[in-house]
């Protein structure tokens, strides 16, 4: 009876993990069918490097958005990642356990709030209120709130996934609590801190109806942080909107996939010479 269930619960995994390479495989399959003919019609050089910007019935590149998600992400991260990581070494090895109970629950519903609630908030707070407008330091501002719960639950999980015995070693060496986190057990959990860097980086590059509300739809290279501009995946959104471009949406889809694979793989190569290290 044990081999059967046994038996059983493998053929389950098997078809979970065939579901999961089929889904990727036609994902991957439609966007570059239907992508790659639009990029080979315009032409390659041009449909990455164009920086001219002419009426919607000619488009010449998306170079403006890919400098766009470059300056939105860049500024997500160096404001949200540091926050993040600070909260969770706070709520894994100081926060009193009363204190504790009340934020956990407050981390989560930050994690559960919709992207357009956080665009609506953005456009009130950062636009309205603090007369930004609609800018990249809106959108960066934005996005940076909205990774936090998925860069604290990262951290805290890879702090207490540290073992004791570092802490225990450190504090027989005669090193201070603060010291200890900062020196010992923080520099041992980069790997999985990093693990979810890369998820903030991809819920970043993927995001629209945030960035709609605050960074603004301009197809142009941002001249500063509070010039407005548009992501790779807020162009695509608008041009599968207008039902004019689909072909270029796709397009832009492959590339986005594509930049998606690049920062994943160089995420793994750092996290792997960091875990060697």
């Amino acid at each position: 009876m044990k081999n059967v269930k046994e038996t059983v619960m493998h053929g389950v995994f098997l078809i979970a993990a065939c579901v999961s390479i089929l889904a990727v495989a036609l994902i991957c399959i439609f966007l570059f069918a239907n992508g790659l003919p639009a990029i080979a019609k315009i032409g390659p050089i041009k449909f990455l490097t164009g920086i001219k910007w002419k009426p919607m019935n000619e488009i010449f590149g998306i170079f403006p958005m890919i400098v766009g998600s470059i300056y939105v992400t860049a500024g997500a991260i160096l404001v949200g990642v540091p926050i993040g990581i600070l909260c969770a070494v706070f709520m894994a090895r100081f926060c009193p356990e009363g204190l504790y109970k009340l934020l956990k629950p407050v981390v989560n519903l930050l994690a559960g709030i919709p992207s357009i609630v956080y665009g609506l908030f953005g456009m009130l707070f950062f636009v309205n209120t603090l007369k930004w407008g609609f800018s990249v330091l809106a959108g960066a501002f934005t996005l940076s709130i909205m990774i936090l719960p998925l860069i604290m639950r990262q951290t805290e999980e890879a702090l207490k996934a540290v073992p004791d015995s570092y802490r225990e070693g450190s504090f027989g060496l005669g090193a201070g609590k603060l010291r200890t986190v900062f020196r010992i057990i923080l520099p041992s959990a980069v790997p999985g801190i990093l693990s979810g860097v890369i998820l903030g980086i991809g819920r970043i590059v993927g995001e629209t109806a945030a960035l709609m509300y605050t960074a603004g739809t301009i197809a142009e290279i941002p001249a500063n942080v509070m010039g407005s501009g548009r992501t790779l995946a807020l162009h695509m959104y608008v041009l599968s909107c207008e039902g004019l471009h689909i072909n270029q949406a796709y397009a832009t889809a492959v590339v986005l996939l594509l930049i998606v694979l690049v920062i994943n793989a160089v995420s793994s190569f750092i996290a792997k010479r960091i875990t060697k290290g």
